[in-house]
Formats: structure tokens, C-alpha cells, sequence
């Protein structure tokens, strides 16, 4: 099928991102976390993200108002506009005679919640990585600080997916880097739940990731992060956590995005708790 066709489609029906990997892509990943395990048939898989708007985390930040990003950001975003983004999408793929399973954005961390149905299947229910499957179908990277980032809008903006049959000329994975995490973004967290860096490498691309403490002081952070709304087993959210607001900043100054603005984001000195962390393990 098309790719300018899809990507022309995608962005009409309010989509700011869209990337294509092939299924073979994700063949290093078990059944358990493979996109054949819930389409067998997938040839590929679409990636369609939405942008979190800067003024979206304007309340955060001045730490006066939570409401907007709550709805615009983290619920509304999620549930209503890049939803309908993706069945949109979705119904155009099904019109032009290509099977399209739309899939929300859930927990990876979530774990089996039933029983085999067949012999050598994964139990149910299947639980899809978003940020691995963003950077397999190139539409960014994974940053030091554990979220996505994008050339667009560094880590501004929420994830959806579409598993076809169509068979679509894949994207060329992300060839640069957008993080700064070798300029001192470790020092974003107040709770100090940010340490060291690993390698990982996702579809042979490299990148380095911290060591993030998401249960213990992610969990009791106070500046802007928030719970995960759909498992208690879920990273908390923290598109507009102190951290990851910070790293926003960065890249707008440094240059790494391409949604460009007349007045930095980070216009007075920032507010921070440095909350205690709950009593339990990490």
C-alpha cells in the first residue's frame, strides 16, 4: 500500500507524527511482546502520535493549575483525540481492503491477565511496548530519561498503534540523536531517582538510558508527575514531571526540536519538591 497515501491520511485526521516499521523489525522480541501474537498476519505496524501542546504544561510549570494537562495532556489526548486519530486512520486502511487493529497505549510492564487459549500461544492479555515500537518504526529515540524522544517535539507527545496486513515500505530508523543526557539532565530529578546509564539497543540502534527508580521514588513524586491511571504495575506518568519538563527546556535550547518558539519555555526559576519516598522497595 501507499506510504504517502497513509502518512497523507494520517495527518489529515489530526495526526503530528506517523511512522512505518515491517513486522520483521520485532522478530528479536518473544511471543509475549510480539505485534503477531495479537495480528498474526501483521506485515506492518504504524506508529501515530499526537503532540502535547507547550501551553499544555504551562500550569505545571508555573505550578498554578494541574487541570489542563490532566485533560489535555494525559486523559483527553490518550481517550478522545489521538483515539480518533487512530480509528480514523484505521477505517481509511480497512476502506482500501487492508485488515487494521488499533491498540491503545497500556503498561508493558502489566502482567498476563488469563490462560493460554491454544497450545504455544502467550497468555492473555498482550501487552505491546509503545516506546520500543516508536523507535523501531522511526519516529525517534529513547532518551536518558526513559521516555520517547522526537526530532518534532523532543518528549511532547502521546503514542498509538495500528498492526495491518498491508504491507507497507517501512521508515529508515532514526539515523540522529536528539538527547543531551551527556550535558547533565541526570541532575533533573529532585528525588535524585535518576542514576548512572545503560546501553540498550533496540532494531541494532544504540542508546543509553538511566536507571530510573519509577516504584519507589517516582512513585511519591510531587512536581508533576502522576499515577499510572491504568495498572498499578505501569511507570508512573511523567510527561509533565519536573524531569522531564526540564528536558523539554533543554532541547528546545540546545536545538535538538523542530517546534520552535518566540520565548524559551523555562522562563522563571522552576519550582521543586523534594518529597520523602515511600517506605518500600524499590
Amino acid at each position: 500500500m501507499n506510504k504517502k497515501r497513509i502518512k497523507e491520511y494520517a495527518k489529515q485526521a489530526g495526526a503530528d507524527i506517523a511512522g512505518i516499521a515491517n513486522v520483521e523489525r520485532f522478530d528479536e522480541l518473544p511471543p509475549e511482546k510480539h505485534p503477531r501474537s495479537i495480528f498474526p498476519e501483521t506485515k506492518s505496524v504504524v506508529i501515530i502520535g499526537r503532540r502535547i501542546t507547550r501551553g499544555t504544561l504551562r500550569g505545571v510549570e508555573e505550578g498554578t493549575n494541574f487541570c489542563n494537562y490532566s485533560m489535555f495532556g494525559y486523559d483527553w489526548l490518550d481517550n478522545r483525540f489521538i483515539a480518533m486519530t487512530t480509528f480514523l486512520l484505521s477505517e481509511f486502511l480497512e476502506d482500501s481492503g487492508w485488515e487494521a487493529v488499533p491498540l491503545q497505549n497500556l503498561p508493558p510492564e502489566v502482567p498476563p491477565m488469563g490462560i493460554s487459549v491454544r497450545k504455544g500461544n502467550p497468555a492473555p492479555n498482550i501487552m505491546l511496548d509503545f516506546d520500543d515500537a516508536a523507535v523501531r518504526a522511526g519516529v525517534g529515540e529513547i532518551g536518558f530519561c526513559g521516555v520517547v524522544l522526537t526530532p518534532e517535539f523532543g518528549p511532547r507527545q502521546r503514542f498509538q498503534m495500528i498492526l495491518t496486513d498491508a504491507e507497507i515500505d517501512p521508515d529508515p530508523l532514526l539515523s540522529w540523536k536528539i538527547c543531551l543526557h551527556d550535558e547533565g539532565c541526570s541532575g533533573f530529578c529532585p528525588l535524585e531517582a535518576i542514576k548512572g546509564g545503560r546501553e540498550i539497543l533496540v532494531a541494532g540502534k544504540k542508546m543509553t538510558v538511566a536507571e530510573i527508580y519509577y516504584r519507589g521514588k517516582c512513585a511519591s513524586c510531587k512536581n508533576g508527575a502522576m499515577p499510572n491511571r491504568y495498572h498499578p504495575a505501569g511507570k508512573p506518568d511523567r510527561l509533565a514531571s519536573f524531569c522531564i519538563r526540564s528536558c523539554a527546556d533543554a532541547l528546545e535550547k540546545g536545538g535538538r526540536v523542530k517546534n520552535r518558539f518566540e520565548l524559551p519555555f523555562r522562563l522563571r526559576d522552576a519550582w521543586k519538591v523534594k518529597t520523602e519516598m515511600d517506605p518500600y522497595k524499590f
